[in-house]
């Protein structure tokens, strides 16, 4: 049986956490030993391995603390608030992740001091690196609109909005220096395969294709009605959807955007519920123009599937995204999502077959698409099918898993046909 030693930052926080998780279960699943090592978890599945040792987790914050005082430091200065990850130091050593005799290390998110830069190219197995983001080919930050990771770090194309130390090439240059030996990489959407093939650091790099997977089997449409009722919502009016982490105040999610639509709306006369999971009510209320209720911040997989069920349409409306994992979930609940034609939305949703792709970044017709899902119950009906169904063709985890075995195959066997190391 073929071994698999997954790493990502977190077992429990964030999207990448729980589509490495995701990608991990649906290779157990047809008789891979797959596990994954994380810096921290609460979570006690036996495959998930982290430090146990409360000194483990103290010296994990030590290390991002760290980070943190060398930015500092340093006087880099951004307007791009995305997270920035220079990765200088490592929770886990190569030793340390050699001993556990995996036939692949599949890397997942492993941004902030998982593994340093210095430290990846120590490893001496076959590679595999799933990316959730665009860290890998660009500088230190995870998302950027300026082209730099396409043109290379240089001083001459320092975008005007930082300044002090160029924390960006610094760590670019890094990654330049080490990675000699290309990783295979896995893209989860079309769009980040593109930046791949585009970038200055990883354009001659293997590539493939493989979305996030889910568990079909747990993911279903609830009964609409019922489940509303059970949950305390309306049964009467169209109930809309809207989820991300601080996705009110990450510019990226778009909520602006989500705004702006809900205000045509409003002035058209439409009338509906919106729900908001992913945080909670804020201090200072917003005016979306229509009833919010908010649903926290959702642990409870179930609870969140019937939320889906229960929804008329979920919104999605980044301005910049990989694959979503909420918008994959909504659409194995059957719940059409509307969202722009960006990143790897396109990858997930076929217009006007399982929800509605929005010009960029056009709120005019983000408002045009929610309220052609909900115009008509028949085509409603029939989205709620087709997303369903397309979901499970896509997004299944047998339907996953098979791809990325395949993918650890063709790495194994090129592995297998380097020569071996000069003694």
């Amino acid at each position: 049986m073929m071994k698999a030693l997954h790493l990502n930052t977190y077992a429990d926080t964030g999207g990448a956490a729980k589509a490495a998780l995701r990608i991990c279960q649906s290779l157990r699943g047809i008789d891979c030993n797959a596990s994954v090592v994380v810096a921290s978890s609460q979570m006690k599945e036996t495959y998930i391995f982290s430090d146990k040792n409360p000194l483990g987790s103290i010296k994990y914050s030590f290390l991002n603390d760290l980070s943190k005082i060398f930015i500092k430091l340093s006087g880099f200065r951004t307007e791009n608030k995305i997270l920035h990850s220079p990765n200088l130091f490592s929770c886990y050593s190569t030793a340390f992740l050699e001993s556990l005799l995996p036939d692949i290390i599949h890397f997942h998110w492993i941004a902030a001091n998982l593994l340093s830069i210095e430290e990846v190219a120590k490893l001496t197995q076959p590679l595999v690196w799933t990316l959730h983001d665009m860290w890998a080919f660009c500088g230190a930050e995870h998302y950027t609109e300026d082209l730099r990771w396409k043109e290379g770090y240089y001083s001459h194309n320092r975008p005007a909005y930082e300044r002090g130390f160029d924390l960006n090439r610094w760590t670019w240059e890094r990654k330049r220096k080490y990675w000699q030996k290309p990783i295979h990489i896995v893209a989860p959407s079309h769009w980040l395969a593109d930046c791949v093939r585009q970038s200055a650091l990883m354009h001659n790099w293997p590539v493939s294709v493989i979305p996030n997977p889910i568990n079909t089997e747990k993911w279903y449409p609830y009964h609409k009605k019922q489940t509303r009722q059970n949950l305390g919502l309306p049964t009467e009016v169209p109930i809309v959807l809207f989820g991300a982490m601080g996705g009110g105040r990450n510019v990226r999610k778009g909520f602006d955007l989500l705004k702006e639509a809900l205000d045509y709306l409003k002035n058209r006369g439409q009338q509906f519920q919106i729900v908001v999971f992913g945080e909670s009510e804020p201090r200072k209320k917003l005016d979306l123009k229509f009833p919010v209720q908010y649903a926290g911040h959702i642990d409870n997989e179930e609870y969140l599937c019937r939320l889906y069920s229960a929804a008329d349409v979920m919104i999605v409306p980044s301005r910049q995204d990989n694959l979503p994992n909420t918008a994959i979930e909504a659409q194995a609940c059957g719940t059409p999502v509307v969202a722009f034609r960006i990143g790897g939305l396109p990858d997930i949703i076929t217009h006007q077959q399982t929800g509605y792709l929005a010009q960029p970044f056009d709120a005019t017709d983000l408002a045009d698409g929610i309220q052609w899902v909900l115009a008509d119950s028949q085509r409603h009906a029939e989205l709620c099918d087709q997303a369903r169904a397309d979901a499970v063709r896509k997004f299944a985890y047998p339907v996953v898993a098979k791809q990325y075995l395949a993918v650890y195959e063709e790495v194994l066997e090129r592995h297998r046909q380097q020569p071996s190391p000069v003694q």
